[in-house]
This record gives structure tokens, C-alpha cells and sequence, in this order.
């Protein structure tokens, strides 16, 4: 999982990092910013064309370029600059710190509820509803008010957001194996024992939707319990922690944690190298599945729902609903410049990114067009049917993860440990319920 208990120290050496180099001599970092920003004004006042800068984190061939250029070609007066940084603590800090060293941000792109909160909070994004020529409820669909901040859009939605297990069909045919539709984290564990093959794994995870099977529970069953205290002890958050131990230790079917975070395990390649059968990821993965230059691959891959720790299924909710939360800077100085981009963007713009997995949320795109994109020529590498099922059919209901960052830290920072083997399971569930009613007796409205 994602190690956080360093950010807070980071984030203010770079802080201070940023101010130093800020007000040091000649050529410093603050002059130039200040010289940029007179430049850019003054070039808006003499008509020439706005810049913008957006952030986001996906790389710039995988349909952000693309999409920038359209935009550019048939607006001369407001060209977009495409800045991307990696979803992950280190490319988050890098956002954050350029937000508020003030940095050239106008457009930026939060990928968890967690994040964009953060964000608000610091003062970091524009309240939308200060502009009222767009409805974003009623071009999103309600799954959009997930993403409310006090009853408020700090940003637009874009896109619709899938998380699944990638399988590999061809070695799911040779072990007999259905795609499944409705499946259990239990199944899922027979399944990783059947697909694994000698000292190989049979299960992997990428990092960011790693925690989510907790999530998935604590989103329906709540994080608090009736009287207030930390539910971080429910009953299948410690099965997921069992289970999962299990899988690493005495089955070895999936990864050692440790093992993961230190190599830098890179999930992608192994799965469609055809090395590890069965992957936990996002849509984002058909970037690189659609790429056979770099990851070239004999096998079709075929799609499942991501599996439930809950026995009922009725009482099941998955990650999914909308996602790309794009937010203005609320220090920029073009903000309806911005506010015009994202409207078009939302609404078609970003068609391109279908190639990356990202469909647009709005009712006014071109889904046909953007679902061509998504699959291109590589259409009969897939199991379409699982495909469409995991992408619109599954009528599973969703949850945003709106959990604050603080409690996601806290309660990563214990679980590594027992994932580490330096901590067991009860120690381990009791310094998570412990440091989370402590957050939750300093953050009351939390």
C-alpha cells in the first residue's frame, strides 16, 4: 500500500524548500514566477492568447496531448499546456507544492474524494458555482453528488470509473475456470491457488485500489460505529487483513507486501506478460493493454467485478461511480478561461482518453465514439462481453472513497506492519482503532 507516514515531514522541507529558493539572489525562483505572471498578464491585456496550464496524471500520450491539441487548433486565444505528474504520494506532493508555491496551476485533476478534500480545505480549488451556465448534476447523472464538498462542486466529474480484476482468459480456459460475474474474496483465493503456476503468483494488486475491499465495507457499514468510536475493528476488515496475510504467507499466491513496496513490483508488465494470471486495477490499465509495442501480449484479457469480503451480496457496495474530479486552481488568474476548457472537455473533449479507459461521464458525449477509441483495432483481444458488463452492466452500487487522507495513512501504517510480519493481526486492529479515535476526538466533524 501507499507509504505515507513520511508526507508530513516532506511537505514541509518543501515547503521550506520553496521558500528559500523563493527569496534567494539574482534569477530566484519567486522573481521569475512573478515576472512570468506580469508576462502573462500583460499578454492577456494586449490580446494575446491566454496560457493555461492543467495538471493530471495521466501521461501525456495517452490521450491528454491529443486532446490538448484539439483544443488548441480551434481556440488560439486560450492555449493549454499539459503538465503531468504521477498518481501517487510523490506526484501528489509535487501538485500540492506547486499549487501552493504558486506555480503556473490553472486546471488540476484529483483521482480520490481524500485528495480533492485536502485540496478544498487548503484553499486550493474554486467553488463552480460561482459559474451557472453549466448544471453538473444533470449533465453527470446523480453518482456526480459523490463528489460534493459541503454541499458544493470544487470540480467536474469526468469520467466514468471502473475498478475490476484483469484476468487473463486463455489461462482461465486451460484451468477450467469460468469469468466470474458475482464472486466472493474466498472464491477469488481458490481461484489464485488454481491459477498458480510452480514458484509464480497467481493473484496481483496494484497499489492504488489495494485498500479498497475495507473501504467497500465501511462505506455501507460506516466508519464510526452508534456511539461514535473508530469501526476500523468490523469484523471483515479483519478478514480481509487474514485473508490477504494468508494469500502472501502460506499460499503464496500473491505478492509479500514488503516484496511489492521495495522492488517497485511493476503489476502491468507482469500481468500482460502473461506472468501473473489474475490483476486488481483500474480501467486505466487498457493504456497499456492497447499498447503492444511496449507490452506486447498472446492472450485475451477477460474482466471481472472486483470480489466481495461481504457474504450478501445484497448488501455489497464496490468502488466505482465517477471519477477524474477536475478542479480550477482558485488562484489562477484565468479562472472562466479555465471554466470554458472544462466544459468542453467534460462534454467530449477528452474523447481521446477512451484509448486510456476513461469514458466521459457527461450525457452529452459521443459514447459510441469514445467506446471506438477505448478498444481501437485491439477489439478482439478482449472478452467484450466481460468488458461491458464490468464497465456498464454491473448494476452493483458504488462509493466514491471519501475517507480523509489522515485516516488512510494511520491505518496503512499499521497494516504494513502486520504485512511485514512486525506486528500480528489483533495488535494490528487495535492500533488501528486506537489511532483512529484519536483522530476522530481531535476532528470531531469527522
Amino acid at each position: 500500500m501507499r507509504k505515507k507516514g513520511w508526507l508530513a515531514g516532506f511537505v514541509s522541507l518543501a515547503l521550506i524548500a520553496g521558500v528559500v529558493s523563493g527569496c534567494s539572489g539574482g534569477g530566484s525562483k519567486g522573481d521569475t514566477e512573478g515576472a512570468a505572471g506580469s508576462a502573462k498578464a500583460a499578454s492577456s491585456a494586449s490580446g494575446g492568447a491566454v496560457k493555461l496550464k492543467m495538471w493530471g496524471g495521466v501521461p501525456p500520450e495517452a490521450g491528454p496531448q491529443e486532446v490538448v491539441d484539439a483544443w488548441n487548433k480551434d481556440h488560439p486565444d486560450i492555449q493549454v499546456e499539459y503538465v503531468r505528474f504521477v498518481n501517487d504520494d510523490e506526484g501528489n506532493l509535487k501538485l500540492d507544492t506547486a499549487i501552493m508555491t504558486g506555480q503556473d496551476v490553472d486546471l488540476f485533476v484529483n483521482y480520490s474524494a481524500s485528495q480533492a478534500s485536502k485540496r478544498v480545505a487548503s484553499g486550493a480549488a474554486a467553488d463552480l458555482s460561482a459559474f451557472t451556465d453549466y448544471n453538473i448534476d444533470e449533465k453527470m447523472g446523480p453518482e456526480a453528488a459523490g463528489w460534493k464538498i459541503d454541499g458544493k462542486y470544487y470540480g467536474v466529474p469526468t469520467t466514468k470509473s471502473s475498478f475490476f480484476v484483469a484476468l487473463n482468459k486463455d489461462a482461465l480456459d486451460a484451468a477450467n475456470l469460468p469469468v466470474p460475474k458475482d464472486w466472493t474474496w474466498d472464491e477469488m483465493r481458490e481461484y489464485a491457488k488454481k491459477l498458480k503456476k510452480g514458484e509464480g503468483y497467481g493473484f496481483i494488486q496494484n497499489t492504488e485500489p489495494f485498500v479498497d475491499p475495507i473501504d467497500s465495507v465501511l462505506a455501507k457499514e460506516g466508519y464510526t460505529k452508534a456511539d461514535g468510536s473508530s469501526n476500523l475493528d468490523h469484523p471483515l476488515v479483519r478478514k480481509w487483513l487474514e485473508s490477504l496475510y494468508g494469500m502472501m504467507k502460506d499460499d503464496k499466491t500473491t505478492p509479500p507486501l514488503g516484496e511489492q513496496l521495495t522492488s517497485k513490483m511493476p503489476v502491468e508488465q507482469m500481468f500482460l506478460s502473461g506472468e501473473v494470471p489474475m490483476l486488481n486495477i483500474g480501467a486505466w490499465l487498457l493504456r497499456s493493454s492497447n499498447n503492444f509495442t511496449d507490452y506486447p501480449r498472446d492472450f485475451k484479457i477477460a474482466f471481472a467485478p472486483v470480489p466481495r469480503l461481504e457474504e450478501d451480496a445484497a448488501n455489497y457496495v464496490t468502488r466505482g461511480g465517477l471519477g477524474d474530479y477536475i478542479s480550477i486552481n482558485a488562484k489562477s488568474k484565468y479562472q472562466k478561461e479555465a471554466w470554458e476548457f472544462l466544459k468542453w472537455y467534460a462534454d467530449g473533449g477528452m474523447a481521446p482518453m477512451a484509448a486510456g479507459g476513461r469514458l466521459p461521464a457527461s450525457k452529452d458525449a459521443n459514447q459510441d465514439a469514445a467506446l471506438k477509441s477505448m478498444l481501437g483495432d485491439k477489439g478482439d483481444t478482449y472478452d467484450q462481453e466481460s468488458l461491458m458488463y464490468v464497465m456498464f452492466d454491473n448494476k452493483t452500487p458504488t462509493f466514491v472513497r471519501t475517507v480523509p487522507q489522515e485516516v488512510m495513512d494511520l491505518r496503512s501504517q499499521e497494516y504494513e506492519k502486520y504485512f511485514l510480519g512486525s506486528q500480528d493481526l489483533d495488535a494490528t486492529v487495535a492500533a488501528m482503532v486506537k489511532r483512529h479515535d484519536e483522530y476522530l476526538k481531535s476532528n470531531p466533524q469527522q
